[in-house]
């Protein structure tokens, strides 16, 4: 298979999301078992979902954001597959699927950290534009 440089670099961008996947597990878990440790739990504690809502907030943040990058991400990997596999990466689609990964990057650090919520929405709903126009093309072109 021959890659265009708009494929390779919309493969990028889906190597950017999963070292920020990577970067929220080892950042969950230095926060998490420091704090399960202070608050003397039980790892068999932990066997359902909410179980550790108890820990303090800066570990719960972490968790939820590695959480959440398995939700809407996940649509992210396809379409960019997609989008290379068929063919049809040109710069927007650059532009967009590396909007993507700078928004849920700015997401990831803003929940991990202060977790304003207004701010963490906003660039939620950014990454889903951009997500958004990459569907909306495909949807266009496949019909």
């Amino acid at each position: 298979m021959n890659l265009s440089p708009n494929d390779i670099s919309v493969l990028h961008a889906v190597l950017g999301m999963a070292v920020l996947s990577l970067v929220m597990f080892i950042w969950m878990y230095a926060k998490r078992i420091p704090a399960m440790n202070a608050a003397k739990v039980d790892p068999q504690a932990a066997m359902h979902p909410g179980s550790l809502n108890s820990l303090p907030s800066d570990a719960r943040r972490v968790a939820d954001n590695y959480n959440h990058l398995w939700e809407a991400p996940t649509l992210f990997y396809a379409m960019a597959f997609y989008i290379v596999v068929i063919g049809h990466a040109d710069q927007l689609h650059v532009w967009c699927a590396w909007a993507y990964l700078g928004l849920r990057v700015l997401h990831s650090l803003v929940q991990a950290t202060f977790n304003k919520v207004a701010l963490r929405f906003l660039l939620f709903t950014l990454s889903w534009v951009a997500l958004g126009v990459m569907i909306v093309r495909e949807l266009l072109a496949a019909l």
